[in-house]
């Protein structure tokens, strides 16, 4: 059921970095996002694979890990991803993306989690720097990066307590805690 996947798509910041992600299910994610919808069509994104642990050595020191976790710099090696897939813009084919890399990062993630895997949209990159260490043209613009690979945490939902902090937390035992608003509160009628 579409609503059990969505619920266990969570942001995973911790992975089994050694469980490799193969290029063919990268490629297999990445039609998903092909396919989803696009605004008038015009289809000006392309993806950047990297599943190679040299390539992937590269992406990671450009990304910001979880802006609520102030003592937490990301993950440690052994448990970063395995692959990652970089969304970008072409902007020879528009300079206006609109929603189009968020419809597709969703339609990549539900896709990872029904294989198994799990994965995290990170906006905050060092996009100049990333552009360089991968040599990447510059008529694509960095949107976001998804890291992916098979978790290696649990993730839970609750509900937003009676002072409204939306704030996600670890508890003492590493489980990821994160606060959602009810259906009432989110509907105005």
């Amino acid at each position: 059921m579409i609503k059990d996947l969505i619920a266990e798509n969570r942001s995973y910041r911790r992975f089994y970095e050694e469980s490799a992600v193969e290029r063919q299910t990268l490629k297999a994610l990445i039609d998903l996002a092909r396919l989803s919808a696009s605004a008038g069509n015009i289809q000006p994104l392309k993806f950047f694979l990297s599943c190679e642990p040299e390539k992937n050595g590269k992406i990671f020191p450009h990304l910001a890990w979880a802006g609520y976790l102030q003592d937490w710099p990301g993950p440690p090696e052994g448990e970063r991803p395995s692959a990652y897939i970089i969304i970008l813009g072409d902007t020879e084919i528009s300079r206006s993306i609109g929603c189009d890399h968020g419809i597709a990062a969703q339609s990549i993630l539900l896709g990872a989690r029904e294989k198994g895997l799990g994965g995290c949209i990170i906006g905050l990159v060092q996009r100049k720097e990333l552009h360089k260490a991968l040599d990447i043209p510059s008529r694509y613009e960095i949107l976001l990066v998804l890291a992916l690979g098979r978790p290696k945490e649990k993730v839970v939902i609750e509900a937003v307590g009676p002072d409204g902090n939306i704030k996600y937390w670890r508890d003492e035992d590493g489980v990821h805690h994160v606060p959602k608003r009810c259906l009432d509160e989110v509907i105005l009628d």
